[in-house]
């Protein structure tokens, strides 16, 4: 798999959480290489049963350890889980008591000074990255820098010096701060690949609230004053009915012709909402998909040569299209839009996009709309799922161009 086709998975509907299980999955491989290392150290050191079995129970139970934490401590980083303070409080025990171990196996012999030195080096090399990231980082850094120190200081005491000394030295004060540093790293990445999706999620949901926001206001701004002088032509009307005023019968009938007026400019408000021509949905799509950071790319095909109510039923199936890639394609990155005809004898138009949920929008009141809509022009509306996320909808209108 490429780099593109990586990054433009992670850009699914759960891509955070398949980022968030690569994460997991490199914990897990470097609990297993510990492990592999340990097992190369008993393999070749020159020591009796009680040392090498020692030894193997120690690594087993840090290489543990150092999974378990892990998980604890992205878990805490994430903002999911509380501080492991015990965890951590225990790994950086077991961590010491290694480094103590291999000091004294070098005081008494039981081990060579290049045993202690791949010993210490892979011991300190994998500690350093859990405590950092499950503790704040000064605290952590600290804590690290201590235990490095410690277990330095033990292996002069127990007698190690020379070139293996300077070698276990030189080679410690590089890979820690880098592995701390590497774990601090993967948190931040998946921390913030998880706030971009959460971003996402909210662009596409403001998009949507913004259309509604827009109509809703449409519809005051029609409406308002005029069911205001119905209120007030009414309440006239029933005061001069009661006094038997024949005046209550012009203001009754005012109310009448204002609610007719009312009646068709609802409709005219509606019929905007409903028939705006091609190319101002397209643009309009291009527009809301790219503010909730959806990349769309539009071709325009046969747009202008459409007869009017062609353009009116694919502009229709534009806007529902749109919407349902906001509302339902929560995971969404990119999105085609392609107008094309077929020959002499039909227009089509193709919608696709990536990131769909595993719910099926074609059972949807939306898309059973446009087929009725689109029925009215003997045209059809079919709807296909593809792997990886892939849905596209195929809008199909006989149409003769000339004709």
């Amino acid at each position: 798999m490429s780099i593109e086709d990586w990054v433009e998975r992670l850009g699914g509907e759960d891509g955070p959480d398949r980022y968030r299980r690569y994460a997991l999955g490199s914990v897990g491989f470097l609990a297993f290489s510990e492990a592999c290392m340990w097992i190369i150290w008993l393999l070749q050191a020159n020591s009796g049963a009680p040392v090498l079995a020692a030894v193997a129970v120690s690594g087993a139970v840090h290489a543990a350890g150092q999974f378990l934490l892990w998980r604890a401590a992205l878990s805490h980083y994430l903002g999911m889980g509380p501080r492991p303070d015990a965890l951590v409080a225990g790994y950086m025990a077991v961590t010491v008591g290694m480094a103590t171990l291999g000091c004294l196996l070098l005081a008494y012999d039981r081990i060579d000074a290049g045993d202690l030195t791949a010993y210490l080096l892979w011991l300190l090399m994998f500690s350093a990255g859990p405590p950092v990231l499950a503790l704040p980082l000064l605290a952590g850094s600290a804590l690290m820098a201590a235990v490095v120190a410690g277990s330095l200081t033990g292996a002069v005491l127990a007698g190690l010096s020379g070139s293996s000394l300077a070698l276990v030295t030189g080679a410690t004060v590089i890979m820690v701060p880098f592995m701390a540093v590497a774990s601090r790293a993967s948190g931040w990445s998946v921390r913030l690949v998880e706030e971009l999706g959460a971003a996402r999620r909210t662009q596409a949901a403001l998009a949507v609230a913004e259309e509604r926001l827009r109509f809703g206001r449409d519809l005051h701004d029609v409406l308002g004053r005029n069911l205001a002088v119905v209120a007030l032509k009414a309440e006239l009307a029933a005061q001069l009915a009661r006094r038997g005023r024949p005046e209550a019968v012009e203001n009754m009938e005012e109310v009448q012709r204002i609610a007719r007026e009312s009646q068709r400019e609802i409709r005219s408000v509606v019929r905007g909402y409903r028939t705006a021509d091609l190319h101002t949905e397209l643009v309009g799509a291009r527009s809301v998909l790219d503010a909730a950071g959806i990349d769309c790319r539009i071709e325009y095909g046969p747009a202008d040569r459409l007869p009017t109510e062609v353009q009116s039923a694919f502009g229709w199936v534009v806007r529902e299209a749109t919407t349902n890639v906001l509302r339902h394609a929560q995971g969404a990155s990119r999105s085609t839009m392609s107008l094309r005809a077929e020959g002499l004898t039909a227009a089509v138009l193709v919608m696709e996009n990536d990131g769909a949920s595993d719910t099926d929008p074609g059972t949807g009141t939306g898309l059973s709309g446009l087929r009725e809509r689109l029925a009215g022009l003997n045209g059809t509306l079919t709807t296909e799922r593809h792997p990886g996320g892939i849905f596209r909808l195929t809008a199909h209108i006989p149409w003769e161009e000339g004709a």
